[in-house]
């Protein structure tokens, strides 16, 4: 008799604390398709979750190197937001704070981790993918920080 698969995990009472990085590049953003829930196959900024005692600037990086294979030095701050993940019904599903960063990276980034896929987007592009919640605001708003 084989053992009975878990059962999945309560989603958490309080909001995930998470990091992603605007990587700007000749007037476009790097992006990563989603590999897994939530929101598996929308388009999103490399990010994630932020690991117990790391701090924010690590997190980015780290999540950064996991997904895109791109290395950065000092993330600058730009923005932070809510990203709720609600059932058809209304439910809470998932609740993330997410801190935005920007950097520049050199390289060719190349999807690993749960990143699908990754390729780079100019700001009208983005309108016609299927996103993350709140990603063209953010996208908006670091793309000034990193031209500065």
């Amino acid at each position: 008799m084989s053992p009975s698969p878990a059962p999945p995990e309560p989603a958490p009472k309080a909001p995930v604390l998470g990091v992603s990085v605007a990587v700007w590049r000749d007037g476009k953003v790097l992006l990563i398709q989603r590999g897994h829930d939530p929101w598996r196959g929308a388009w999103s900024l490399p990010g994630g979750r932020v690991e117990r005692g790391e701090t924010l600037a690590a997190a980015a990086a780290r999540e950064l190197m996991e997904e895109t294979g791109l290395a950065i030095g000092s993330p600058r701050l730009v923005d932070a937001l809510d990203a709720i993940d609600r059932a058809e019904d209304g439910t809470v599903r998932g609740h993330f704070v997410i801190i935005t960063f920007t950097a520049k990276a050199e390289g060719l980034p190349v999807a690993a981790s749960d990143a699908a896929a990754c390729a780079w987007f100019t700001l009208a592009e983005i309108d016609g993918l299927v996103t993350t919640p709140g990603l063209k605001t953010v996208v908006s708003r670091s793309a000034p920080v990193t031209r500065s």
